[in-house]
């Protein structure tokens, strides 16, 4: 058993969405987790910094934490094991990377954000749709209409703070070779945001992960596949219930 079941307490689970996305991203998970902690999740709006944000989800409960974050969401899970690795009971990072930026992403990030400040928000959502789904799953009209309910609900001002954030986080390669828990790190195959290729970097470097390739999904896979999300979930978090 892991060293913090002595102390009698179960690790907590911070889920914590992407870009533009809210708890509606993990709805399926988070109904159907076999797990005897209720969850909480991470607040992303209203900060500028990935660090700012992940001070925010160390500060929702005390004790062992399994961070679960998605895109951005991962981004936010790495800086908390960066910031507070003696918490970190686990980690699960769903569809996501730990390199900054190319020059070439920064520039395509930085059009975005200011396609949102010139008040065409809605376009942004529909501009991104693409990178979000796979060509079938963009094919679903009421996945693709959560989607663009989340994005709203987030709101163009916050989407600007996301961007804002991404841009400014740090390269997290030694905080996944310095973690001394486990790691499920999870992709989907036609993920174009966050390419396989990058998950699998990011397993090598983890000395505990646990590497998972979903066939046929794009970038959101918990509301592509939510079953199969759910499942590997609960056997991750397995673990940790004592």
């Amino acid at each position: 058993c892991p060293d913090f079941v002595h102390m009698d307490q179960i690790p907590t689970p911070i889920f914590i969405p992407g870009l533009v996305l809210t708890s509606d991203l993990f709805t399926s998970q988070l109904r159907d987790l076999a797990y005897p902690v209720t969850p909480y999740i991470a607040a992303t709006t209203g900060r500028d910094s990935v660090t700012a944000m992940a001070e925010a989800a160390l500060a929702l409960a005390e004790g062992p934490l399994v961070p679960v974050g998605l895109s951005m969401g991962g981004y936010i899970a790495l800086e908390m094991a960066r910031l507070a690795p003696d918490r970190m009971a686990g980690v699960a990072l769903l569809n996501t990377a730990y390199r900054e930026d190319t020059p070439e992403k920064r520039e395509q990030r930085a059009a975005t954000t200011k396609m949102a400040e010139s008040d065409r928000f809605r376009g942004v959502t529909r501009h991104l749709m693409k990178s979000f789904l796979s060509p079938a799953a963009l094919e679903n009209e009421v996945l693709v209409a959560r989607i663009i309910a989340m994005a709203e609900e987030v709101g163009r001002e916050n989407f600007v703070l996301q961007q804002r954030a991404i841009l400014g986080r740090r390269d997290q390669s030694d905080t996944l070779r310095d973690l001394t828990v486990p790691a499920l790190i999870l992709c989907g195959s036609l993920d174009t945001l966050t390419p396989p290729r990058i998950s699998e970097e990011m397993a090598a470097l983890a000395p505990q992960s646990e590497l998972v390739i979903l066939d046929g999904i794009g970038h959101l896979s918990p509301l592509e596949t939510p079953d199969e999300v759910t499942a590997i979930l609960n056997r991750f978090l397995a673990r940790f219930a004592g």
